[in-house]
């Protein structure tokens, strides 16, 4: 049977269900239960990213809601990651919370899945692009939870751990700048233009760039302002991925999900 968008709603009820329980196992100190239900979990969702893939016979890259799709799908492996290697209790849970929403967007306002794609997406840089922006988004997402910790706790702990997933977040965000630059001087014979999205895409990059400096020139102060520039990166993002197409200067944009 070909699963279809209509079948979302169940692998993502499933999927959200056994993040749940993982997330409780954590909190009950249950590491292996935490872990276990966890990646069936991602199974279940990776599974129906498969199957959709396979029934659109392309990407489901195209639109909002099938980025969203990735997005829910990265910032929970983001966080199990975060959890085996520091065991933070609590972050399972947030990162339950945030897949759910993003799948609940996805449940409530359904974009328009079909097989076509225009003749710029049909490129070799399509896939790796998209989705290396959207591993980007999950990894900075746990990041951005982690800055949000460290501010309400006032502990630089959850700082220092944001720094890795920043690192790699922050890596992630280059290849995915540098493959889009190489893909559109493909498609339209320049490698940067200067569009909303590109200019919103440079400012959230800086901001990484600056959180890095920040903390490796001084790494036992400004905890403060390296908890509200993850802030500022994590709300960068948001502007980047879906914000700007709300701009009235953007909807000329070659960016803009159609």
């Amino acid at each position: 049977m070909m699963v279809t968008w209509d079948d979302f709603v169940w692998f993502a009820a499933a999927a959200v269900a056994l993040w749940a329980a993982g997330a409780v196992a954590a909190f009950r100190r249950r590491g292996g239960w935490a872990m276990a239900a966890t990646v069936a979990g991602i199974c279940v969702y990776a599974a129906f990213v498969a199957a959709f893939w396979a029934g659109l016979q392309r990407p489901p890259l195209r639109t909002a809601g099938e980025t969203r799709l990735w997005y829910a799908l990265f910032v929970v492996v983001a966080g199990l990651a975060t959890y085996v290697r520091w065991r933070y209790r609590w972050i399972l849970l947030f990162t339950t919370v945030m897949a759910a929403v993003f799948a609940a967007m996805n449940i409530l306002k359904p974009e328009i899945h079909d097989q076509t794609l225009m003749p710029a997406l049909q490129s070799a840089w399509f896939v790796p692009h998209v989705t290396v922006y959207m591993f980007s988004y999950g990894v900075l997402g746990c990041a951005f939870l982690l800055g949000v910790a460290g501010m309400v706790t006032r502990s630089t702990d959850y700082l220092d751990t944001a720094d890795s997933m920043v690192y790699v977040g922050t890596a992630f965000l280059t290849l995915g700048m540098l493959s889009g630059a190489l893909w559109a001087k493909e498609a339209w014979g320049d490698y940067w233009s200067w569009d909303p999205k590109e200019t919103w895409a440079a400012v959230t990059w800086g901001v990484y760039l600056i959180y890095i400096h920040l903390r490796l020139r001084s790494r036992d102060s400004h905890s403060r302002l390296a908890a509200l520039l993850l802030v500022a990166g994590f709300a960068g993002l948001q502007m980047c991925w879906y914000g700007v197409g709300l701009l009235p200067s953007a909807q000329d944009s070659l960016h803009v999900y159609s």
